[in-house]
């Protein structure tokens, strides 16, 4: 198995790396690529030390039998044809190709067989708050349809990248040390001490790009008709994105079934002792696998209504660990090349 990351070192690059070392992938090679700012950086990779190459059109993807792609829409369009014109599967970790009808939008415990059918050889992950939520929102679906969500997330600084956490850590010293927050370069605003109810841009119906991933990445991805309302917010934590989850399904379902269901369910951890303060928290969810979900309720506002909380790693399971995931469902299937 010939194996390559793309945008090696980035904060979800270097994820890659400790993924598939933690859950020892079967790699006979693997090939590490980045910008002309990065190749030629090194990075140890199971006792072997391995130089980034410059990302270029040619020949490098030629045994490659999958591609783990982050460096930005704008890279994974100019270099999709390259990756995979030999046959190599890229599983993309930007937004570039999530909503094209021949690419499947893919998280393994919702619609891994998705991954099977796709024409361009392209397998798209989902945006992060999105795949953390339907993770949790499958066994529900199960149990009654999902006709209505509504979701006020509260994102960590790593949903902007390794610089956006440094620039976080910068803000707090410069406010402790002077009183001033000099440095706002990738957010709108300051972030320390502060919320933020923006994350991406603004599109014409004053949602944000973001807020609009989720509602139609969900639709994609669980083949529902369900409409979704979002509000996206960035909150000074620095890894590990939480969600307020607001659900209306066809049918009530009791607090107790939804539990039972989620308890069993794939990539979940139940943590919901509400009587006794037990509830998941994003510091406790950071560099862990799965999706913790707790503050389970009924809705006071709808009888046919479920009301939860989750966190979970963005950088893990919301990017590296999912595409991981797909790749080894299609191992397991063979049907890689």
């Amino acid at each position: 198995m010939k194996v390559a990351i793309v945008g090696a070192s980035g904060a979800v690059g270097q994820e890659f790396l400790r993924v598939l070392d933690e859950r020892n992938f079967p790699i006979d090679e693997l090939l590490l690529f980045g910008s002309s700012r990065s190749a030629g950086s090194k990075y140890t990779f199971r006792g072997k030390e391995i130089e980034v190459k410059l990302l270029q059109h040619g020949d490098d993807f030629k045994d490659v039998d999958i591609a783990f792609t982050s460096a930005g829409g704008d890279t994974s369009k100019e270099f999709a044809e390259t990756i995979t014109k030999y046959g190599a599967v890229m599983i993309d970790n930007s937004s570039a190709f999530r909503m094209d009808e021949d690419v499947p939008l893919v998280v393994p415990e919702c619609n891994a067989e998705d991954a099977l059918v796709r024409p361009r050889g392209i397998i798209a992950n989902p945006n992060c708050t999105t795949i953390m939520m339907v993770v949790v929102l499958k066994p529900i679906e199960k149990l009654s349809h999902i006709k209505r969500i509504h979701i006020s997330s509260y994102q960590s600084a790593s949903g902007a990248g390794a610089a956006a956490m440094l620039e976080l850590e910068q803000q707090y010293r410069e406010l402790l040390s002077t009183g001033e927050c000099k440095t706002i370069q990738k957010f709108p605003h300051q972030l320390a001490y502060n919320v933020i109810p923006q994350i991406d841009k603004m599109t014409e119906n004053d949602y944000t790009k973001e807020e609009m991933k989720m509602y139609n990445e969900t639709r994609k991805i669980m083949h529902s008709d369900v409409r979704t309302s979002a509000t996206c917010v960035r909150v000074s934590s620095l890894r590990s994105h939480s969600e307020s989850v607001w659900i209306e399904t066809e049918q009530p379902l009791s607090v107790e079934d939804v539990r039972k269901a989620l308890e069993a369910a794939p990539g979940v951890t139940l943590v919901d002792d509400p009587q006794h303060y037990v509830y998941p928290m994003p510091i406790e969810s950071a560099g862990k696998d799965d999706i913790y979900v707790g503050r389970i309720r009924q809705d006071l506002a709808n009888d046919n209504g479920i009301t939860l909380w989750l966190t979970g790693d963005q950088i893990r399971k919301g990017a590296a660990l999912n595409a991981v995931q797909i790749a080894e469902y299609l191992i397991k299937v063979g049907n890689v090349k």
